[in-house]
């Protein structure tokens, strides 16, 4: 590092949007004991983001302003701290940050969070994974409990806004454990999706799009909810009556709807995915993404400089797959 500062991004308040957005000069932040400092080469830029800084998870984030946004990070270790055993200086590797700070030359991660990235994966590609892999991951395995070694029984699921950061990952996964997919996205998407592996594709506006019902009339074991523009109820009439919705982006009117539910013995089961980004499902991911059986989409790449174009995009909800930042 030539200079102790580095350039990065910051918003100071609540509510302020994209305008609140600056290019600001601050230190290069010190790895703690069990961190490790990242020398970003790509960052991306999902959702809860922006959703922090429009006040998503206060009081607990962020823990302080001003704030540097950004969880998911790919890079090169130039620095660990001295309790750090699996890495060293040189490393490449893919994180999630611990509250944020992906949107800068430098940021520092937790061992726990930080995997190895293989030299076939660019630093966008990897960018892309954690935090929508691993809330498609976890809403199919955990939520759903879909096995993605391709063991279980022929499963029809369903996957709304598959075009977007988690759809487009939910719908490669879901194919990996043999599950019949049908997916919702704009009719610009269509060939996109089906190249994905989707065995039926859905234009969201049309009016079968509007229910999610299935072209060759299927119900569904589960439907993997990842847009905030139609109500999960929408599609419960499509759905097995022993069925699983799981919403990935949950409101509080989806976590009353949960309880009502139970209170009501509906043998539908309603859920939600808050992530949680675990050392060994980004191992997962980035594995099966080095033998090509798992594919990040990019929708675009900006500079640093350009973030507030990015975080536009992002906020719009037009995305597909992925929005990415190089420093």
């Amino acid at each position: 590092m030539a200079s102790n500062l580095m350039r990065a991004v910051q918003f100071s308040k609540y509510g302020g949007g994209v305008a609140d957005l600056k290019h600001v000069e601050v230190p290069v932040p010190t790895p703690g004991k069990d961190e490790v400092l990242i020398k970003v080469e790509a960052a991306s830029i999902n959702p809860i983001d922006w959703k922090i800084q429009n006040g998503y998870a206060r009081p607990l984030l962020p823990r302080k302003f001003p704030h540097i946004p950004g969880i998911d990070a790919a890079g090169e270790i130039v620095k660990v701290g001295s309790g750090v055993q699996s890495f060293k200086a040189g490393d490449k590797v893919v994180a999630t940050l611990n509250g944020g700070g992906a949107l800068a030359e430098y940021a520092v991660a937790k061992e726990g969070s930080t995997v190895s990235r293989p030299s076939e994966i660019s630093a966008a590609e990897a960018a892309a994974l954690p935090i929508a892999g691993l809330a498609a991951h976890q809403a199919l395995t955990q939520n759903a409990g879909l096995k993605l070694d391709g063991t279980d029984p022929k499963t029809n699921i369903l996957i709304t806004a598959a075009s977007g950061g988690v759809g487009t990952f939910a719908v490669q996964l879901a194919k990996l454990g043999n599950a019949h997919v049908t997916a919702t996205c704009g009719a610009r998407n269509v060939d996109l999706i089906k190249s994905l592996g989707a065995d039926e594709v859905i234009d969201y506006k049309s009016p079968d799009g509007k229910t999610g019902k299935s072209p060759s009339g299927r119900k569904y074991d589960t439907v993997i909810h990842c847009t905030t523009s139609t109500p999960w109820s929408t599609f419960q009439a499509n759905v097995t009556p022993n069925g699983k919705i799981v919403d990935t982006t949950p409101s509080f009117g989806t976590m009353w709807s949960i309880g009502l539910k139970k209170i009501t013995f509906s043998k539908q089961q309603l859920s939600t995915v808050l992530t949680d980004p675990k050392k060994e499902n980004l191992e997962f991911l980035v594995k099966l993404v080095k033998q090509g059986k798992l594919k990040p989409v990019i929708d675009s790449t900006y500079p640093l400089s350009k973030v507030q174009e990015a975080w536009t995009k992002s906020s719009d909800g037009h995305a597909t797959g992925k929005i990415i930042v190089e420093p």
